[in-house]
């Protein structure tokens, strides 16, 4: 299965691990919650989609690497401890606690979260001295003497032997006792993930014209090649913090990325006719409106890998606009609701001013967020939605705080007035975000039509904005006539010819 679909069935399992009966036990009893064994090639994203788990479950993570391990990290280091048995005293060898289930217990304490997820990586690789360990843990979740916690979940991950030495194969016995999920890369679902985290437009077209170098391990006698996709989402974030540095990506950087010289190579040219292209066609002229029949022409004739490039350069900077429009959305959101608990027609403000209000309100807004940063329960672009908010909230408190400086009597209610009127302002930029990123959706659609009319490009077009995660927000907001015409008639015959090859196939 692919990676969204095996993150979908983790989560599907921790819920269904974590659910409890009218007691508080646990509907499936720890013995019986078989640990998750993900199996799949190196970089496809397996440890990734964890943090993510973790974090739409809001469940605590300890992720490990178990071959950075030796026996005694794992199962404690041992110790001598006199013990009766039978009115004899005897000198007794213990363990003290394994370094792993110490760390759950240090993060329940320091988060407050009494259930997560034991994240071990590279399971099958352990050493020979840590192999027995390894298959304990599996069987019975526990190191040592010390058991993992009941309301942690225990998954695993691995490569498959024929892209690492190290493995070591699982008996039946072992495999009989864990959830086993195979992993395939897929690149149409690293597409949509790969729109959602803003990596390089270049990167993505690059790809979507030739898929085969998604994810390609190969060993020839000269050596092992790979391209895999943790390296590509790594070279688009370097390249990305390149451009703003003003440095060159060449050859060289690009294969410490992509260990496969011919795909090194091949993209590094694509990714150098792609700033040419940025500076040839003037995107930013076309999305403000600019359309040069010049331009168009020359588009029309072009090679179809350059048409696909200046359709990437579009899409990119409309994603911009729309990634935009989203921030502004989900941030004026979070805000609005906050503001409901000051509203005094709701909850009255006793005798608390409305500046006082506003800095309990944001220190409890500041607290709730920086528990879970520190728990890793939010991502990046939470946080500094989070961060956004609570500057936003100390801006009205300053504001209200000079105003009424400057008055004798402070009317709650014309606070809470002024307050509204400062929302608004927030409301206006959302607002405006939308209407300037429709002009440019729309003038997109005036290049494409004037350049390539209804054709094949057009489809891709469309199709392309139906993957992109901010795209599809920014249209269930944006009424865009053109764009659900030209999904529904030419997607349709899109499927439509399809189906009659298909046909076709069947009858010869």
């Amino acid at each position: 299965m692919n990676i969204k679909r095996a993150k979908e069935e983790i989560k599907t399992t921790i819920e269904a691990y974590l659910l409890k009966d009218a007691y508080g036990n646990y509907e499936i009893p720890s013995l019986r919650q078989r640990p998750i064994f993900l199996m799949g090639p190196p970089g496809v994203g397996k440890t990734q989609i964890m943090e993510q788990v973790a974090r739409e479950c809001q469940v605590g993570l300890v992720a490990y690497t178990i071959t950075h391990h030796t026996r005694q990290s794992a199962v404690g280091l041992p110790f001598i401890r006199e013990k009766e048995y039978g009115n004899e005293t005897y000198r007794v060898t213990e363990y003290t606690m394994s370094e792993i289930v110490a760390s759950v217990y240090e993060k329940m304490e320091t988060t407050g979260l009494n259930e997560g997820i034991l994240f071990i990586d590279e399971i099958n690789c352990v050493s020979e001295t840590l192999a027995p360990t390894m298959l304990q843990f599996l069987q019975y979740k526990t190191f040592g003497n010390h058991k993992i916690p009941e309301g942690w979940v225990i998954v695993t991950a691995g490569n498959p032997p024929e892209y690492n030495k190290s493995v070591r194969d699982f008996d039946v016995v072992t495999l009989d006792r864990i959830k086993l999920i195979q992993v395939e890369p897929d690149f149409e679902v690293w597409k949509a993930y790969a729109y959602e985290h803003d990596l390089h437009p270049a990167v993505i077209s690059y790809l979507n014209t030739r898929p085969e170098n998604f994810c390609r391990i190969e060993t020839t006698v000269d050596g092992k090649f790979f391209a895999t996709p943790r390296g590509w989402e790594d070279l688009s974030r370097f390249i990305q913090i390149s451009e703003r540095i003003e440095k060159d990506v060449d050859r060289d950087v690009v294969g410490e990325y992509i260990q496969f010289p011919k795909i090194a190579k091949d993209f590094t040219n694509y990714l150098h006719l792609y700033y040419k292209y940025q500076d040839d066609y003037q995107i930013d002229e076309i999305l403000s409106g600019v359309i040069r029949e010049t331009l168009c022409n020359k588009l029309n004739r072009a090679p179809f890998d350059e048409k696909l490039n200046v359709i990437g350069l579009l899409l990119s900077k409309l994603g911009q606009q729309f990634r935009a429009v989203a921030d502004q959305a989900d941030r004026t959101g979070l805000l609005m609701e906050e503001l409901k608990k000051v509203n005094p027609e709701v909850d009255s403000v006793g005798d608390q001013s409305m500046v006082e209000r506003l800095s309990v309100l944001r220190r409890e807004w500041k607290e709730v967020w920086n528990k879970k940063r520190e728990a890793g329960l939010i991502n990046r672009r939470e946080d500094y939605l989070a961060r956004d908010v609570e500057g936003i909230l100390a801006r009205y408190e300053e504001t209200l705080k000079k105003e009424e400086s400057e008055e004798e009597h402070v009317d709650v209610n014309a606070s809470w007035n002024r307050i509204r009127e400062l929302f608004k302002e927030e409301n206006q930029r959302y607002e405006t975000l939308l209407e300037s990123g429709g002009r440019a959706l729309e003038h997109a659609f005036d290049f494409m039509e004037a350049t390539f009319m209804d054709g094949q490009e057009m489809v891709v077009f469309v199709t392309e904005l139906n993957t992109g995660y901010y795209s599809v927000k920014f249209l269930k907001e944006y009424d865009c006539e053109r764009y659900y015409q030209y999904n529904e008639r030419l997607l349709f015959k899109d499927r439509e010819d399809e189906l009659k090859s298909r046909i076709d196939s069947l009858g010869k």
